[in-house]
């Protein structure tokens, strides 16, 4: 049997009784229980018989990763908002794992490995499962080839994807396989700009004309950072830039706002009502404060330009098709001897 890799990350220990001292707790500032973290919809639902997940993953080519938590567990929550709020990295991690979630402490009945019947507790217990999150995945033959106790930021959670699905563990440990790779760290900043409207923010009350660009991100986001490092700072970005009334949103922010539609409430209640997804999303309403469009993908340049333009321009009241505007629009720049590089 393989050796499994256990990898120490972030932990969060202070919902086990007697874990850490009061002292301790002066070093976890700002870890108070925030309850309930709602899980994507694109977990698995299981019947929690693990055998027959490991089964079913392996016969769509992937692997099991289950995935133990406890409400009031702030690094589940940034796994499941900072990680998972990442689309490459969502999608990456659908095409490579079935995820299937257990309770450190749930009373949910579980077919364990040895086919007996037990209990989320106890099979987090016989695992040896101390901390939340803690990550376990498991192989074609039912072994656990990679345990992840705790938090990974983004660019190591992906970097163990690829690592899970190049199938690596037999050759290399992950430590060797990620000093290999070294992939960028995100800045932990948003990315304000003089330019943006200021809070509090009053989106229904700007006293202006313009459409509204309304980008939704979070701190810990290297696709964020490109946007802002590089694809806004060019010269045409900052022209369509300019036709917005742009305002910039953590997703994760209880601030409260006023809506473009006058309404009131938390950017955070704004983003679910929205169904924001991903970061980043760019979001843009009309001077009515309606919205017009959105993107919530990774984009090019040419792309984020093209999307500010169909909405400033009032293209999209006569285009309804986004493909076919930038289609129209690639032609006719060509046409004036500017050539498009889609991934530029």
């Amino acid at each position: 049997m393989l050796a499994s890799v256990r990898i120490s990350a972030w932990l969060w220990l202070a919902a086990v009784p007697g874990s850490v001292t009061m002292a301790e707790e002066a070093l976890l500032p700002g870890m108070v229980n925030p309850g309930f973290h709602e899980q994507p919809d694109w977990f698995k639902v299981s019947f929690l018989d693990i055998r027959e997940d490991v089964e079913e993953a392996a016969a769509d080519g992937k692997r099991l990763m289950v995935y133990f938590y406890q409400d009031g567990c702030p690094y589940c929550e940034k796994l499941l908002e900072t990680n998972f709020g990442l689309r490459d990295i969502a999608d990456k991690t659908r095409d490579t794992v079935d995820v299937v979630s257990i309770n450190m402490w749930g009373d949910r009945e579980v077919t364990g490995l040895d086919g007996r019947l037990t209990t989320e507790k106890q099979f987090a217990e016989d695992l040896k499962v101390m901390f939340t999150p803690t990550l376990l995945v498991f192989n074609e033959q039912a072994e656990v080839i990679m345990r992840v106790n705790g938090y990974y930021a983004p660019h190591q959670f992906d970097a163990l994807l690829d690592y899970i699905a190049d199938r690596k563990e037999a050759e290399l440990s992950f430590r060797e396989y990620y000093a290999t790779r070294e992939p960028a760290e995100a800045s932990g900043k948003l990315h304000q700009d003089d330019s943006f409207l200021q809070p509090p923010y009053r989106l229904a009350s700007r006293g202006s004309d313009k459409p509204l660009l309304v980008l939704f991100e979070q701190k810990v986001c290297a696709p964020c950072d490109e946007l802002h490092l590089d694809i806004l700072q060019r010269e045409e970005s900052r022209e369509q830039l300019a036709r917005f009334d742009v305002a910039l949103l953590d997703i994760r922010s209880r601030d409260s706002l006023q809506r473009p539609d006058g309404s009131t409430g938390s950017v955070r209640d704004w983003v679910r009502e929205l169904d924001v997804q991903y970061a980043p999303t760019l979001v843009m309403f009309d001077a009515q404060g309606q919205e017009a469009f959105r993107t919530e993908a990774y984009l090019r340049t040419f792309h984020v330009q093209s999307a500010l333009a169909y909405v400033a321009s009032g293209a999209y009241k006569d285009q309804p098709n986004f493909q076919r505007y930038l289609q129209g629009r690639a032609a006719d720049l060509e046409e004036r001897g500017v050539h498009v590089d889609l991934m530029d």
